[in-house]
């Protein structure tokens, strides 16, 4: 009976050991919320595209983004993941290939959070900078 209770509580340590506080879901945990603001693209050319936007994180590590009728922006849901300095969203959608797929809401981004704003941006294939600039609403 000892062994047992010996092998139980070495299960148990074991399992509460691989639980990490500080994983994702806690670094997540700092961008859940629904934003708004504005999405912006500057291409190398200096040609500029600008629109409003709205972005949902969600507990569930899940997100939507809002399109516009132009694809600035496309859009995009799906799952994501961020640690301190970078945000990565995995889009779930299939695309039709009539506009930049830079335009989606996908892939690796650099972001600044404060209490009551988001910024994120990428340099993406060498075509331009793709900026989201947000203000939380909830």
């Amino acid at each position: 009976m000892k062994n047992f209770y010996l092998v139980i509580t070495s299960v148990l340590l074991l399992l509460s050991s691989s639980c990490n506080t500080d994983d994702d879901t806690t670094k997540n945990a700092l961008l859940y919320g629904n934003y708004t603001g504005e999405f912006t693209v500057i291409y190398n050319d200096s040609t500029m595209y600008s629109n409003p936007v709205t972005v949902q994180f969600y507990t569930d590590n899940t997100y939507i983004s809002s399109g516009n009728e132009n694809y600035f922006p496309a859009g995009g849901s799906g799952s994501f993941s961020s640690n301190t300095e970078t945000l990565e969203c995995y889009d779930e959608n299939f695309w039709t290939a009539n506009f930049d797929w830079n335009l989606i809401l996908n892939g690796s981004y650099t972001y600044t959070k404060t209490q009551d704003s988001l910024v994120f941006s990428a340099y993406k294939n060498n075509l331009g900078d793709y900026t989201y600039k947000l203000i939380k609403t909830e």
